[in-house]
């Protein structure tokens, strides 16, 4: 993740995120933004990271693209949610939109592969009960 401090931005890492509950990666998201913003982080517990999260979202910012912050392979930019009106099955409803980016460094990431993870992630943002089995 991407963590914005005086005189800059920091990306605190996960580690193992595939082998934790979402519960567990948004405690040690929580405490790791914090120790950021007071500058305790060891330098383990920010460098070396293969995937950042950039969440512009909580200050109303609707799309942006964030920019891959090497060593890292892939950015993910996280817009705000908001209610549109989209059709579906032909009737138009009011559904909750969110926009994501996802920036990658093709000489580390297939441009494929990141696309198959967005439709992975839309899957699982669509039906967030999947993340849960």
């Amino acid at each position: 993740m991407a963590v914005a401090i005086d005189g800059g931005l920091i990306t605190p890492i996960v580690k193992n995120a595939d082998q934790k509950s979402v519960p567990t990666i948004s405690g040690e998201m929580k405490d790791l933004a914090a120790r950021a913003k007071t500058g305790s982080l060891k330098p383990e517990e920010f460098q070396g990271g293969g995937f950042s999260i950039s969440n512009l979202g909580m200050f109303g910012v609707k799309n942006f693209a964030a920019i891959v912050n090497p060593p890292q392979g892939c950015i993910l930019a996280v817009g705000a949610g908001e209610e549109r009106a989209v059709v579906r099955g032909g009737q138009m409803v009011i559904r909750s939109v969110m926009d994501v980016t996802l920036s990658v460094d093709h000489r580390v990431v297939d441009g494929a592969v990141g696309a198959t993870f967005l439709q992975a992630f839309k899957g699982y943002i669509e039906r967030p009960s999947l993340m849960l089995v």
